[in-house]
């Protein structure tokens, strides 16, 4: 590595200083965090003072590994670190796909949080991990101690499969359960904060920590930690522009959003998320309460904290998302046999349809229920933040956020219903703010080397991080080329910033585009059948070392890999097991990477 300038004052003498830039000058972090304690320990030796501890060291550290899709496992993964840490208590924490993985045989306190995706999928960074530990490659692991948290949503029939999956693996393979596999569910520090408190104190116990290695003396007054905005502590962001960029009354209304980040000190990478918490429309808090005939001044405690009935559906309860526990309540409530009966395994595909159809809004209203405000407050899911990928690049706009928001508005039996974040977004005026925070995607990030090509597949709103993709190539001036594949229902009205692509081709800083337009064709055409028509261009872009972006709905994501299977088995003799095997490695080498919603 490089290390970047700096204009700091330096007591050495020039030649000094060259010859230590010389000497860091390709150290890996572990590296450089070995010789800053080295150098210290020397100053220490001709200079005496007042010593810090350095923290207790045991021979083999406790590993945490986290699979995540959307950051929540990496979140609970993180708290237990910190856990581990604040007690003196040797850790390390991995995401999976960076997990070594013939360093599993040799562990031996192994903590595991992976979350399980649509119908009882891995998150993409640990599908090596699970077909690892699956596979006929698994080592023995007669001297491992192991706990497992799983995330999951109860309302999917696979609830919590991968982590449950990865926990009895481990057991067969030898392993020793300290606890209980533990199933959260999307409130998930009901459950992950009792599990990591436990695993924590077991720690304690396992580990055998040894004599502290050495001391570490400063070499000048620590700076104060600097608290920055967060998921728990988000920014209000002021909107400096919301302009509608699809066309046509009867078409989707997607907008463009620009966000004012200055003084946040919020840093993004363009493939990162822009985290909104969302506020309920008021017309949708004020037909719940019509319909359960509660007093929305009513005061509701929960657990440590009171507020109103309205607050607690305004700002802290899920309305535009059904779910299972409030689907189980209502139909205990009502008595209503038919929504009894969708809740039993055999009806899954019906329920699915129900979650898919519905909101808890129409529940109320369809069945009539004794409800009190606490029981009401208790059953629905707590509101989650919603993210959205950002379409910009700091390079090119400086303390900005810009996003890409499909607004979620239909009507359904006369009733009109809403998506709570992009209602909220869509509806927003210039000079409004919106509590915003920085969700890091380290899976989706351009690649190091702007010679590389890279190949950009997304539908609708998908669209939104290849531009920020652009922007930053554009920006560092490389020679890498940048090709896109986009769909849409139509042209006219959703080629979503059709201008700025076409300068960008006039420009250079696209080389090639290709368009699918479904609604336009007969039969209709998707971006998958695209990747057929340029299997072979694709094919000789990915030999000649091409990185593979795709981002949009999760059922496109599904058929845009098949199409790529086939696109690559039509150029290595038709062999399908190899060109999945081949998507694999380019997945574990970083140069194929999804982002899914």
């Amino acid at each position: 590595m490089s290390l970047p300038a700096t204009t700091l004052p330096t007591p050495l003498q020039p030649d000094t200083a060259a010859a230590l830039a010389r000497l860091a000058d390709g150290m890996d972090g572990s590296a450089l965090l070995w010789a800053s304690g080295y150098l210290a320990g020397m100053a220490h030796a001709l200079a005496p003072a007042a010593p810090i501890a350095a923290p207790v060291v045991a021979a083999q550290p406790a590993t945490i590994v986290y699979g995540s899709q959307t950051g929540n496992a990496k979140r609970a993964a993180e708290a237990l670190l910190a856990k581990l840490q604040a007690a003196n208590l040797p850790v390390r924490l991995l995401r999976a796909d960076a997990y070594p993985l013939r360093e599993l045989a040799d562990e031996t306190l192994l903590y595991v949080v992976v979350s399980t995706q649509g119908d009882g999928d891995p998150p993409d960074d640990a599908r090596g991990f699970l077909e690892f530990v699956e596979g006929r490659r698994a080592p023995a692991l007669k001297k491992l101690k192991f706990a497992v948290l799983a995330l999951g949503d109860s309302s999917y029939p696979q609830f919590c499969a991968i982590g449950r999956r990865i926990d009895q693996r481990l057991q067969a393979l030898g392993g020793e359960r300290i606890a209980e596999c533990a199933d959260a569910d999307l409130d998930i520090e009901t459950v992950s904060t009792p599990w990591t408190e436990t695993v924590a104190r077991i720690a304690a116990d396992v580990l055998k920590p040894a004599a502290p290695l050495a001391t570490v003396t400063p070499l000048r007054p620590l700076a104060a930690a600097v608290t920055p905005y967060s998921r728990a502590k988000p920014f209000a962001a002021s909107v400096l522009a919301n302009q509608r960029i699809t066309f046509g009354a009867g078409g989707k209304d997607v907008r463009h959003l620009e966000l004012a980040l200055d003084g946040a000190g919020l840093a993004y990478e363009p493939g990162d998320a822009l985290g909104l918490w969302p506020r309920n429309p008021e017309p949708l808090v004020d037909a719940v309460l019509q319909a359960t005939a509660l007093d929305g001044d009513t005061a509701v405690r929960i657990g440590e904290e009171e507020r109103s009935l309205r607050a607690w559906l305004l700002d802290k309860r899920e309305l535009t998302r059904l779910a299972r526990p409030f689907v189980a309540a209502q139909a205990e409530r009502s008595g209503d046999a038919d929504l009894q009966r969708l809740l039993a395994p055999e009806h899954a595909g019906n329920f699915q349809r129900l979650l898919a159809t519905l909101q808890p809004i129409d529940l109320l209203q369809q069945q009539r229920a004794d409800w009190d405000a606490e029981s009401l407050v208790a059953a629905l899911r707590p509101l989650q933040p919603r993210l959205y990928s950002i379409a910009s690049s700091r390079k090119v706009v400086g303390d900005e956020a810009h996003l890409t928001v499909a607004h979620v508005e239909y009507d359904l039996d006369g009733q009109t219903r809403w998506g709570a974040a992009s209602h909220q977004l869509a509806t927003r005026a210039e000079g409004d703010a919106l509590p915003v925070y920085i969700e890091a995607n380290e899976r989706f990030r351009l690649p190091a080397d702007s010679s590389r090509d890279i190949i950009m597949i997304g539908a609708g709103t998908g669209v939104a991080p290849f531009r920020g993709f652009v922007q930053e190539r554009a920006a560092l001036g490389g020679s890498g080329r940048n090709w896109l594949f986009f769909g849409a229902p139509h042209q006219r009205s959703d080629f979503l910033y059709q201008l700025e692509w076409q300068r960008a081709l006039k420009d250079g800083q696209l080389d090639r585009i290709d368009l699918a337009f479904s609604r336009d064709s007969a039969p209709k055409t998707y971006v998958q059948q695209r990747i057929g028509e340029q299997a072979r261009t694709l094919y000789d872009w990915l030999q000649g070392g091409a990185h593979l972006y795709v981002c949009g709905a999760t059922a496109m994501g599904k058929d845009v890999h098949a199409a790529l299977i086939d696109a690559l088995s039509a150029h290595n003799g038709g062999d399908r097991d190899a060109a999945n095997e081949y998507l694999d490695t380019l997945a574990r080498d970083g140069r194929y990477a999804r982002d899914l919603y």
